[in-house]
């Protein structure tokens, strides 16, 4: 049984706001950082000289450039050296994430009781931002990462003020299926945020100093670094960021054990973090809940504690993701979907305690695949999707008809049109603005008629046989609010879980 003075139950001592045990490795670690910031910032601007969306009239100014940052990386690499020599032995003893505690004076959401609250909806959004270091991210077309990030931020606390129906309310159940929206604003009210590709440590740190203080705690930096079985160097964390309004009570990371390409450079696997909710809102000494995750191919799986129920916890269950990405490698990704759902079948059995009512499992992320192409077959029949449901999933290879695809042309993401949020939702209601501002199929294969562009970004969910309570879908919106910003839509989920009679 658990009562009110039993609030805010503690951590466990992973959740810190040091990845490191001992304050001297911390030090350490940031020393290391800073020998290997000059080597690592000059070979990243090298890298973007290369870029092919360089302007020929940039040319001369580029080649100029070139030269420059090949002198200041020759003089970097007698500071990088030792920092590399004391950065790789550290990762053994760092934990495989960094943990942001919300200010002192910040104010979680009111515990669910279903008993006096019949039913609760909870929002939640999944984003690729392509935060990538700068001289990468100018591949994709997508430059001035640091800028970005802060805009990012901007746009998502748009996301936090309460919805139509108030913060943590829902609206009033309607009959049939639930249907799609597209808005060029975020959704409303969200509950849980999670974010790809959120690779530079840079910019997770803008985010984190914009998230933190208006939504709540936060993990970031995630991943396995350094020197890993296979063998594989692990120079990238995971990119995932997720961050969670509800509190939590513990996290864990698995990497993936198969990586190829440039994949074998990044940290891939699952993050997965138990979450609660507090009963009022008191002060925590500083020791908050929020959660961010890592990078593409991994997932993230969260209890979070979100209410009381006759004296028993209501929790939930978010599993965050981002695949492996060429469209070749199916067979890669196929084997990363069933890692990921017996990771997080074998976090949810270790959380559950006995009596615990569990609200819902939410599985979301870059999954790097559609339902539609031809080239995903193997991926789009597996059993991941008769444990969860996607909503906008008809079938295989048959989607709903207002599903979107979120995945945008690189080569225009900088017109006028696609780089505003508004302009760009009005051209994607149109057949022939999908055709101009959405990906076409991969491989270059025959578009479907009519186009709804590929779908790579995916909220699916499920609730637990036995539980007393049901989650049902309220809504799935697709937004444009990152137009200019990054080269997916975002997608979100409102939720509606209730007693069932």
């Amino acid at each position: 049984m658990q009562s009110q003075s039993d609030w805010p139950p503690v951590p466990d001592d992973t959740l810190r706001p040091s990845p490191f045990a001992y304050p001297v490795l911390h030090a350490l670690h940031s020393m290391a950082r800073v020998l290997l910031f000059p080597t690592y910032w000059a070979l990243d601007q090298l890298i973007g000289c290369w870029a092919p969306t360089a302007r020929p009239s940039k040319l001369k100014a580029v080649a100029g450039g070139g030269v420059a940052l090949l002198l200041l990386l020759l003089v970097g690499l007698p500071l990088a050296l030792p920092g590399l020599l004391l950065w790789l032995p550290l990762q053994a003893c760092r934990r495989p994430f960094c943990y942001q505690p919300p200010p002192p004076c910040w104010v979680p959401p009111t515990p669910w009781r279903p008993c006096a609250e019949f039913a609760r909806c909870f929002v939640f959004l999944t984003a690729n931002l392509c935060l990538l270091p700068d001289g990468l991210a100018r591949f994709s077309n997508l430059p001035h990462s640091q800028q970005r990030a802060e805009a990012i931020g901007t746009a998502l606390l748009n996301g936090l003020r309460p919805s139509l129906y108030g913060a943590t309310g829902c609206s009033p159940q309607r009959p049939g299926t639930p249907g799609g929206v597209l808005m060029a604003q975020m959704p409303a009210g969200l509950d849980f945020v999670c974010l790809q590709e959120v690779f530079d440590i840079r910019a997770a740190q803008r985010l984190v100093r914009r998230l933190a203080p208006n939504l709540g705690p936060v993990l970031y930096d995630v991943g396995t670094l350094g020197l890993q079985p296979g063998p594989y160097l692990k120079l990238l964390g995971s990119g995932l960021l997720l961050a969670s309004r509800y509190p939590l009570l513990r996290a864990t990371f698995h990497c993936f054990p198969n990586a190829c390409r440039e994949d074998a450079f990044a940290s891939k696997g699952l993050l997965s973090a138990q979450v609660y909710s507090r009963l009022c809102a008191l002060a925590w000494d500083g020791v908050s809940c929020w959660a961010e995750w890592a990078k593409l191919g991994l997932s993230v799986v969260l209890q979070a504690q979100l209410g009381i129920l006759d004296g028993r916890r209501v929790v939930g269950f978010l599993h965050c993701t981002h695949l492996h990405a060429p469209t070749e490698d199916g067979l890669l990704r196929y084997k990363q979907l069933t890692l990921l759902l017996d990771w997080a079948e074998q976090f949810e059995a270790e959380s559950r305690q006995s009596g615990e009512a569990v609200a819902f499992s939410v599985l979301l992320g870059d999954l790097n695949f559609d339902n539609c192409s031809k080239d995903h077959a193997q991926e789009q029949g597996h059993k991941l999707f008769r444990c969860f449901r996607d909503p906008c999933r008809l079938s295989t290879r048959q989607d709903q008809p207002w599903a979107l695809g979120t995945i945008l042309s690189t080569s225009t993401l900088h017109q006028s049109v696609a780089s505003s949020p508004e302009m760009l939702r009005r051209a994607l209601e149109q057949e022939k603005g999908r055709h101009l501002y959405l990906a076409g199929p991969p491989r270059g294969g025959r578009r479907t008629n009519p186009w709804q562009g590929r779908r790579l970004d995916y909220i699916t969910y499920r609730g637990v046989p036995g539980s007393l309570l049901s989650p049902e879908v309220e809504q799935v919106m697709f937004s444009t609010a990152l137009a200019g910003l990054t080269d997916h839509l975002t997608v979100g989920l409102q939720l509606r879980v209730s007693v069932l009679s």
